[in-house]
């Protein structure tokens, strides 16, 4: 009686372990591309080292994209996670503190922000707080005003010290046609409605 409980133990165990790797595999099918979000300049940040009542801080992201902490120095941290954060700074304080359980939260995404002028009806800077393309931006903008030219919109982004232009026509997203141009927008980002 015993061998056979186990052996249904086991069974369902074995089960119990398939379908959770499925479901994990139906889950990333669903959504393959988890965004993460990557800190910006402006953005404040709490780190907090466990049981370390002076390692409680809060720290804001320089324009440099750079910030200090004691012990740990100078940290980098534009355009990484905060779960990237979080294992540079525990592997410069291991050394003081062998022991030791470090967090890197974002209080406040203050930094990621795309910019809308033009003719809109709210323009001005908006903070993204999660992904968000053209089509949401202007959304958020309260939509063209009456006067803009929805086929001259454009979008402006700075890379490596360089401006690229990226062309939208509102008209053609709006109908569902030439849906490559709605494109995810970056910090800094800058939407022209003309």
């Amino acid at each position: 009686m015993r061998g056979f409980l186990l052996a249904r133990i086991l069974k369902w165990s074995v089960w119990f372990s398939f379908l959770v790797l499925a479901g994990g595999a139906f889950a990333q099918e669903i959504n393959p591309k988890y965004e993460v979000y990557l800190i910006q300049p402006g953005d404040v940040l709490q780190v907090t080292v466990w049981r370390e009542a002076d390692m409680q801080l809060e720290v804001l992201v320089r324009p440099d994209g750079n910030f200090s902490i004691p012990l740990a120095g100078e940290i980098v941290a534009k355009n990484k996670s905060a779960a990237t954060l979080t294992r540079e700074i525990a592997d410069r304080l291991h050394k003081y503190m062998p022991d030791l359980s470090v967090t890197v939260a974002v209080r406040q995404p203050a930094g990621n922000k795309v910019y809308v002028i033009g003719k809109v009806n709210q323009p001005g800077e908006m903070i993204m707080t999660r992904p968000m393309d053209v089509m949401q931006a202007l959304t958020v903008a309260g939509g063209l005003n009456k006067y803009a030219a929805p086929g001259d919109i454009k979008i402006i982004r700075r890379e490596n010290g360089e401006q690229k232009v990226f062309r939208f026509d509102y008209s053609d997203v709006e109908d569902g046609e030439r849906l490559k141009q709605n494109i995810m927008l970056q910090s800094g980002d800058l939407i022209i409605v003309p």
